[in-house]
């Protein structure tokens, strides 16, 4: 159960962290965070928790990310139904506490804001198609898991790998925020679409669908490249003897 209410605590930090300061910060001139802030925030976000739960329940905060563990050999198929749960229920309990902060200002306006949700078409903050949007975010993740998967490897450096996995995600939202807001996590997508109620719910559809694609594709990509080749083995073998 602990690790069930760390993956709940991590996946709340990046909504509230990530979502917040694109409704809270970015949408005011003044404050000038801009995209860089935004991405900055979510890779902070993971980051932070990386190092906080990451010895307890090993920090996916995101479904995707633990559907890609589990196609990568290194997660257990029956944890994944609890982890997802309790990274939705994260997710949705920050868009919660979110909508109530963001209520505070008046004249504000959940739907009409987008709320930070994810979308394509006329809802993409640049104005991109469906099509590219799936490509985004199956291409995203999966070089998301293959930065997951080769710097949590056991013949990386694990201390460095919360680094360069918030810093991976930082990147990622550099890129892809024009395009589709930036998922690459269905739970970070639905903690907010649900109260933004309308159009973000109805294509809320393609940001469960292709996070989890390019997981399991990055994943694949990973178990192809990351084990060590018969050579290397072998050498690894003298070494030891």
């Amino acid at each position: 159960m602990k690790k069930y209410v760390a993956e709940l605590v991590g996946t709340f930090w990046l909504v509230l962290g990530g979502c917040g300061s694109a409704v809270l910060a970015a949408a005011f001139p003044e404050v000038g965070i801009g995209l860089l802030g935004v991405s900055l925030a979510f890779g902070l976000t993971v980051l932070t928790m990386a190092y906080a739960i990451g010895h307890i329940s090993g920090c996916h905060l995101n479904p995707a990310v633990s559907v890609g563990l589990w196609a990568g050999g290194r997660f257990d198929a029956k944890e994944l139904a609890p982890y997802i749960v309790a990274q939705v229920l994260g997710g949705l309990i920050a868009g919660g506490v979110l909508f109530l902060i963001a209520s505070g200002k008046a004249g504000f306006d959940v739907a009409a804001s987008g709320f930070a949700s994810n979308g394509f078409g006329e809802h993409s903050p640049g104005g991109y198609s469906l099509t590219a949007a799936l490509i985004t975010e199956i291409v995203m993740t999966a070089i998301f898991l293959v930065v997951i998967l080769g710097s949590t490897d056991k013949r990386s450096h694990p201390v460095g790998a919360p680094v360069a996995i918030g810093l991976c995600l930082t990147l990622i939202h550099l890129i892809s925020i024009p395009v589709t807001n930036t998922s690459v996590n269905p739970a970070r997508s639905t903690g907010v679409a649900i109260f933004q109620g309308g159009w973000a719910i109805e294509q809320l559809w393609l940001f469960w669908i292709a996070p989890i694609v390019g997981a399991a594709i990055g994943a694949l990509i990973y178990n192809f490249i990351g084990p060590p080749d018969e050579d290397q083995q072998v050498a690894e073998g003298q070494e030891a003897d």
